[in-house]
């Protein structure tokens, strides 16, 4: 069994977490700058055995697609290009910053952390791949 990678792409960073290899845990890799986020993929994919990729999809509050989106769409492109056998799953990334955001506040981290904007999307990118997990009752003891 492979692991589970999700992404919270962003114009200038991305957040990135992984599951463990038997897909239970769902924990924040890093951020990178979007335009090595490639890079860091076939980099990351050489030496680890990743099953699908994550990716959310940022929406407004009325369901309409975000400003960022044909930026996604232009990585998804590239990115099935370059990885043309990895599956690629898209779900709703709303409120994943600000739940973030919160959450880090929940977890006691002084203000001066809380402004790390890396961590806030590295949070968010743990946030999409549990959702994932979750709404598909994602288990391996199934």
């Amino acid at each position: 069994m492979g692991r589970l990678l999700s992404i919270d792409f962003g114009k200038k960073r991305t957040g990135i977490a992984v599951t463990d290899e038997m897909q239970i845990i769902a924990s924040g890799l890093t951020t990178v700058d979007t335009s090595e986020l490639l890079v860091f993929l076939q980099n990351y994919f050489s030496s680890e055995n990743v099953e699908k990729v994550v990716i959310g999809e940022p929406k407004r509050l009325n369901n309409e697609p975000s400003e960022v989106v044909p930026l996604l769409n232009e990585f998804i492109n590239q990115f099935t290009k370059t990885f043309p056998t990895m599956p690629v799953v898209r779900i709703d990334e709303r409120f994943t910053s600000k739940i973030a955001f919160q959450t880090m506040i929940d977890s006691g981290l002084k203000k001066k952390q809380r402004q790390n904007k890396a961590l806030i999307d590295e949070i968010a990118a743990t946030i999409i791949l549990q959702d994932y997990m979750n709404s598909n009752n994602f288990s391996s003891f199934k």
